[in-house]
């Protein structure tokens, strides 16, 4: 597990990965902070925030100068194998602990284990990603399992856990500004002619923005009108304030949503949506590709609609006579234009509860795990490359003006912004406090319970503190679950991976100072 806390962010498929470790898996988890799930780690490999791609290469040179390559996958499924080699070869197990702060023998530990396994899987979430080097930390990880042959195969792969249900769906759908639905490129010029056929109107062969890119437009002024639907940018943004400004910076802000949160109290219309899970129809996809039908339960209250009922007579008040499609046209209008979708017929999700992409044709079973043309010989297909990347430190720096590095997360409990789990208490509830070390918060002449003046090169907030003795000394923790007690994202960095316009939330440098509270006050 590579950053990655499934212990609290994902706990049902923790339980799950639980019983493989009972039955006598190892575990390894690769994280700044010893978490909960670290807990029932094998072995806990406390990497320096943002060295991700140094530990990876550290391990990827290990495998290769222990002989643990998998060498008939190298040989016959990837390419660009020998200038890889060349690429790890100066991060021996000494200068990878000294980057990383990982010692030499844990990372020669999880190298040979992983190597050595006869299946194994990298897992992940945010702590990978949500950096200005997210996509090259991924091709760092996908390298390791091209190296090992952990890809392709049952029991073997890359597992990037999606953040909230239906992420999968919504890129399947083609919610990404260089994607069709099914993951077509926007720029295939013969899959653009096609879907302009099914739907007769011409699609642009240049990407969209993305949504960092859309602040930067709303700041420039090109963007002047945005449609937010289910999404609540002003508090999950990094630097939220600018965020917040370049919100109010609209013509014209509509917002589509379940609860009046902070963007919709923003919004020039607000447009009452129904809760997906259990008042509207449709599907929903899995992070295993599972497609599984959705079905209202109870009729949304009030003047909530489900969404696609909204849309429906949005377009029509615009001019497009698309009618009321259901749910079900909607799936076979997709089925039209996504090929890996085409063998999903409505009738066979109801049927047999869910079936996984790619799936082309009626008769065919859906497909359990990716990448089993990797296995074939000749190969099928392409050949899976490796990528050379290179090891880059945050770009939010620790300065003596911000000595401390502060990393975010989830707790169990709770969800996002705390739109969905704020409204309700509970007996486990935490995560609204800055977590410090021991060390760092005797330092600062602070205890649990006092209040602290935080600040980033973006802005400052008031914190109470908490002390975790498990953190690592000159490392900061908190949740961007309560912006109305802590607004953390007032502090988070707006740097940003230029592949996937993901912002640096897991890397800011702070300042942490007491707040001396009047008596009696």
């Amino acid at each position: 597990m590579w950053g990655s806390n499934a212990r609290a962010a994902h706990p049902i498929f923790f339980h799950h990965l639980l019983k493989g470790v009972d039955a006598g898996a190892r575990m390894w988890t690769v994280d700044p902070r010893r978490t909960t799930s670290a807990r029932f780690a094998d072995m806990w490999l406390g990497l320096n925030v943002g060295t991700d791609i140094a530990l990876a290469n550290g391990v990827g040179r290990e495998i290769i100068h222990a002989g643990l390559v998998n060498t008939e996958f190298v040989e016959n499924a990837t390419e660009g194998y020998e200038g890889f080699a060349a690429h790890v070869e100066p991060w021996t197990l000494g200068r990878t602990a000294g980057v990383t702060g990982v010692p030499a023998e844990a990372i020669r530990d999880l190298a040979h284990g992983y190597a050595s396994a006869s299946t194994a899987q990298l897992i992940w979430t945010l702590g990978i990603t949500e950096h200005h080097t997210a996509v090259d930390n991924v091709l760092a990880l996908c390298n390791l399992a091209l190296l090992t042959g952990h890809v392709g195969r049952w029991g073997s792969g890359l597992v990037p856990l999606r953040g909230q249900n239906n992420v999968q769906g919504g890129g399947d759908m083609g919610a990404l500004p260089n994607k069709l639905p099914g993951f077509q490129d926007v720029a295939d010029d013969d899959a653009r002619t096609r879907l302009e056929g099914v739907w007769q109107a011409t699609i642009p062969a240049e990407p969209g923005w993305h949504l960092t890119q859309m602040f930067e437009a709303m700041e420039s002024d090109d963007l002047k009108a945005v449609w937010v639907i289910g999404e609540n940018p002003a508090d999950s943004e990094a630097d939220a304030n600018h965020a917040r400004e370049m919100l109010g910076h609209l013509q014209h802000l509509v917002v589509q949503d379940v609860f009046m949160t902070r963007t919709a109290e923003m919004a020039d219309v607000v447009l009452p949506a129904a809760l997906g899970w259990v008042e509207s129809d449709g599907t929903v996809t899995s992070s295993e590709r599972r497609v599984q039908r959705t079905r209202a339960a109870v009729t949304p209250p009030g003047e909530a609609r489900q969404e696609i009922d909204v849309i429906a007579e949005m377009a029509e008040r615009m001019g497009a006579k698309w009618g009321r499609p259901t749910a079900e046209e909607l799936w076979d209008e997709l089925r039209s234009v996504s090929p890996m979708h085409g063998g999903m017929s409505w009738q066979r999700l109801e049927a047999e509860g869910g079936i996984q992409w790619p799936c082309p044709d009626e008769d065919h079973p859906g497909t359990p795990f990716l990448h089993g043309r990797l296995w074939k010989r000749p190969i099928d297909g392409r050949r899976a490359p490796f990528s050379c990347v290179d090891d880059h430190p945050p770009v939010d720096q620790l300065t003596d003006e911000f000595p401390l590095r502060l990393t975010t997360g989830r707790v169990l409990d709770s969800y996002n912004t705390g739109v969905q789990s704020g409204k309700f208490n509970s007996p486990i509830r935490s995560g609204d406090a800055l977590e410090l070390s021991t060390d760092d918060a005797r330092s600062l002449g602070l205890v649990r319970g006092d209040r602290a003046l935080v600040s980033s090169r973006r802005g400052s907030i008031e914190m109470t503190v908490a002390v975790d003795p498990d953190l690592p000394v000159g490392l900061a923790f908190t949740t961007f679950h309560f912006p109305e007690i802590a607004d953390v994202n007032q502090l988070t960095s707006d740097a940003w991976d230029t592949s996937s316009g993901t912002s640096e939330f897991k890397a800011a440098a702070i300042r942490v100072e007491k707040l001396e509270v009047a008596p009696n006050a």
